[in-house]
């Protein structure tokens, strides 16, 4: 293998576990600079469930900036005009994506399956780059208190040691390495409802938005998906999940029917048992350490957020693109010391606290019950955003961040080198 005599043992100047947004965005900007990069992943090709795949503009101009984004669209995506409540199909609130400036006046649902192959593409064009897929991560490498490399077992029982100047967590919302670096993950039930996806035929019945429908049983979020799909989130209060699938699949699709009339018809025809249903556990998460000697998290690993406001992979993509002139001055200095590493946690934790303390207020306020006062104190709030410049300026916090941050291509190196 790359960098090593030894079959059983690389050499890097960083790896990375987890191919995931935040995981292939940052190797492609290191490898780009010159960095060795070895990326451990646990599936094989990219053979995984994904759960976000609604890219704000924030993100679909880090994208681009890495040349990714049009390929990746090019394999199959919908764009989305912007996102609208309805209660009981009167729309509420009206938040057209269209007034901020080309070319990312949109929502863009892309399959993360497209994002990731494009990605890994662009890794793989490049010198220094070593894909270790298969490959489940089993031990962090420590010397003087210091993480040094990983330690890994393919699913065929190969064990291979990966020594780095620094590794990187991008291993998600559970993430193992944040688990055996012994961090906490700073869990917090923050949200009220869980949410419950499914997936519809959408031929001929695309909206072009992203839709929470309001009704007195709760909330539900559609939005077209490729290839002519909609998918479709159920709300649900926290930790309900048991009680509603015991209620059996006839109870549900009644209840699903009547919240949304327009696709009745597809969700009798189409839901046959529960377990079309999938779960998913919302919740959200600030590790308490971002960094230590010889340590990064990034993306879910560091931070965890609920759905609303599709954030996930905007944050991720953000992160990616903040930590990458840190580890880059790291390995150059050869000291990927904990104070080294620090300017990248500094620079983006408050902007996950920023995102948690709005993807609350919006959950109180979309998907939360209530009878008809809190209705009417709804609609005004939302024609007060709809019809000030508030909702300009919201729009733009939500579609970039409340603090974006752009790639690093002055970073990027004509001929990409190895150091030593």
């Amino acid at each position: 293998m790359p960098g090593t005599g030894h079959a059983d043992e690389l050499r890097t100047d960083v790896c990375v576990i987890g191919a995931g947004p935040a995981g292939l965005a940052l190797s492609l900007m290191l490898l780009r600079s010159g960095v060795r990069v070895v990326l451990l992943e646990r599936s094989i090709g990219l053979r995984r469930d994904f759960h976000g795949e609604i890219l704000q503009p924030g993100g679909q101009r880090i994208l681009d900036e890495l040349g990714v984004l049009a390929a990746a669209r090019a394999r199959g995506a919908c764009p989305l005009d912007g996102f609208q409540v309805l209660q009981d199909e009167r729309v509420l609130l009206d938040i057209d994506y269209r007034r901020l400036p080309a070319p990312y006046d949109c929502l863009l649902a892309l399959p993360q399956r497209h994002l990731l192959h494009e990605l890994l593409a662009a890794c793989r064009a490049l010198p220094g780059f070593t894909l270790l897929e298969g490959h489940r991560l089993g031990a962090l490498l420590r010397e003087r208190g210091r993480v040094v490399g990983v330690g890994a077992r393919h699913g065929g029982g190969r064990q291979v040691t990966v020594r780095a100047h620094v590794v990187v967590g991008a291993d998600g919302r559970h993430s193992r390495t944040r688990t055996l670096a012994g961090i906490d993950a700073g869990r917090t039930e923050a949200f009220d409802q869980d949410v419950v996806w499914f997936a519809l035929p959408g031929a001929g019945r695309a909206t072009g938005t992203v839709r929470v429908h309001r009704s007195e049983h709760g909330a539900l979020l559609v939005h077209d998906s490729h290839p002519d799909r909609l998918r479709v989130g159920w709300t649900l209060p926290h930790r309900t999940w048991n009680l509603a699938a015991a209620r059996g699949i006839d109870d549900i699709r009644r209840e699903l029917a009547a919240a949304l009339p327009r696709f009745a018809d597809l969700i009798h025809d189409r839901l046959h048992a529960v377990t079309d249903l999938k779960p998913l556990d919302v919740f959200a998460a600030q590790a308490t350490e971002w960094v230590r000697d010889g340590l990064i998290l990034v993306g879910d690993s560091a931070h965890t957020h609920g759905p609303i406001g599709a954030q996930g992979i905007n944050l991720a993509l953000q992160d990616a693109a903040a930590a990458h002139p840190v580890l880059l001055d790291a390995v150059r200095a050869g000291d990927a010391s904990r104070e080294r590493l620090l300017p990248y946690e500094r620079r983006r934790r408050p902007a996950a606290e920023a995102v948690h303390r709005m993807q609350r207020t919006q959950a109180r306020a979309l998907l939360g019950r209530g009878g008809p006062v809190t209705t009417r104190l709804r609609s005004a709030a939302a024609a007060l955003i709809t019809r000030t410049p508030l909702g300009d300026r919201i729009t733009r916090t939500i579609a970039y961040g409340p603090t974006p941050t752009p790639v690093h291509t002055n970073l990027f190196t004509p001929t990409p080198h190895h150091h030593p």
